[in-house]
């Protein structure tokens, strides 16, 4: 089987496992991945994500349509200044 029929016949619960795998470094048997098994699940991943996923779930995908201290930061507040810490009982 050629490397883009693999990739295309991979089902999403194959995809979500692959992942996992990859994540914990184990298969689901507890048995590690070896590092050339990690390295090819993660090729698998990003192929098979770019052909079946939007941009947004894909691996490896960093949002840039926030600037720093947008939606967290209150822009009131001076990051110089000095915040008293209250200590509750």
């Amino acid at each position: 089987m050629e490397y883009q029929q693999l990739i295309e016949s991979l089902t999403p619960e194959v995809y979500d496992k692959l992942k996992l795998a990859v994540e914990l470094g184990k298969w689901p048997d507890g048995r590690r991945l070896s590092r050339e098994q990690r390295q090819e699940c993660l090729q698998a991943l990003i192929a098979w994500g770019e052909r079946n996923l939007p941009q947004e779930q894909r691996v490896g995908y960093i949002d840039r349509g926030h600037k720093a201290g947008d939606s967290c930061d209150n822009p009131g507040d001076d990051p110089d200044s000095e915040v008293p810490l209250n200590w509750r009982d």
